[in-house]
């Protein structure tokens, strides 16, 4: 009988302190934290990031271990977010991880947030939406990266296309800030955007070049629109705000997906996957959901649970590379940029 593999997984890369269980490659538990501080500052501060994890990290990895009903004698290996991250943030899961792997005398293994990401379809979950076949795309989209990446097997990917400035979850956040509405703003834009016209207004779309993204001038424009008409009209947004959210979110997604689009006709890959925070967002859904039956698509759209930062990403990672001994050692430190 082959030995169960029991993983713990540690993710810490920005404001949300997170522990999950995985074993054999099924979640047992996956906890998380999250720092409701930042909502007063309208954005993350990376000091207070810090000193959050410090005070959540024990707790969580207690609560994951006692929600999968096992003793942290039977962690087979403990993995944790190396980067990219905040700094301050990523110090305190890799010193616990690096502690408890010494602790223990079991391998530490290092984790890459935005393969984690790319592999949470990977945990045996049935609210995953299947396990894509290689190769796979998978465009990946948070507050801080918007990629296009090849997926050739679980540690061979080759980003076909990045955003050359902001990302896709920080523009949301921005225009949602513009908007008067509270930190995190993309999940409201969302909200407010499921009873507007998305045609309502019309905002500028970047010419750039192949898998490429850009966001900046985007935002400056509905910066400037929004200037424009609460000059005109004190009340503007208040009257307006589903339509605006709505055609925002039209145009954000619509750039998403038509780069998505060019990638798949011109490697011919039709095994399409989304991931990562924006990857919650209704309408990206919908539009892949949509482009499934006119191209004919497979497409694995994660459980909510997974498109937030979470440790069962960094877990099922984890598992992977326990599998081929990729192991990793003390003298590991975090970094801050971390290309996969």
């Amino acid at each position: 009988m082959s030995k169960i593999i029991t993983i713990l997984g540690i993710e810490s890369s920005c404001d949300d302190t997170s522990a999950a269980i995985i074993q054999d490659g099924k979640m047992l538990a996956n906890v998380i934290a999250n720092q409701k501080v930042h909502e007063l500052y309208g954005g993350v501060v990376p000091e207070l990031a810090s000193r959050a994890h410090q005070l959540n990290i024990i707790p969580v990895i207690d609560q994951a271990l006692k929600r999968a009903n096992i003793s942290k004698k039977q962690i087979d290996a403990v993995a944790f977010t190396r980067g990219p991250g905040l700094l301050g943030s990523l110090l305190v899961g890799t010193s616990f991880a690096k502690s408890f792997s010494l602790a223990l005398n079991i391998p530490l293994i290092e984790v890459n947030h935005m393969q984690g990401h790319i592999l949470a379809h990977f945990i045996d979950d049935p609210e995953n939406m299947g396990k894509p076949n290689f190769p796979f795309l998978c465009l990946t989209v948070s507050g801080g990266h918007t990629q296009i990446v090849r997926v050739n097997d679980f540690f061979d990917m080759e980003i076909l296309g990045e955003t050359i400035d902001d990302a896709a979850g920080e523009a949301f956040d921005k225009v949602a800030k513009v908007l008067g509405l509270p930190y995190p703003g993309g999940p409201l834009v969302d909200k407010y955007a499921k009873e507007g016209n998305a045609k309502a207004f019309k905002f500028s779309r970047p010419q750039v070049a192949d898998f490429d993204f850009s966001f900046s001038g985007l935002k400056t424009n509905v910066m400037n629109f929004i200037n424009q008409e609460t000059q005109k009209n004190e009340h503007f947004i208040t009257e307006n705000l589903k339509n605006i959210c709505a055609s925002i979110q039209y145009t954000i997604i619509d750039i998403l997906i038509s780069k998505l689009l060019k990638a798949s006709d011109e490697t011919g890959i039709t095994e399409i996957a989304i991931a990562g925070g924006v990857s919650a967002n209704s309408e990206l859904r919908k539009r892949l959901l949509e482009f499934k039956e006119q191209k004919n698509w497979n497409v694995y759209i994660p459980k909510f649970e997974y498109c937030t930062d979470n440790a069962a990403m960094i877990a099922i990672t984890g598992y992977y590379k326990y599998l081929k001994n990729d192991f990793t050692n003390q003298s590991i430190a975090p970094k801050a940029r971390y290309s996969i």
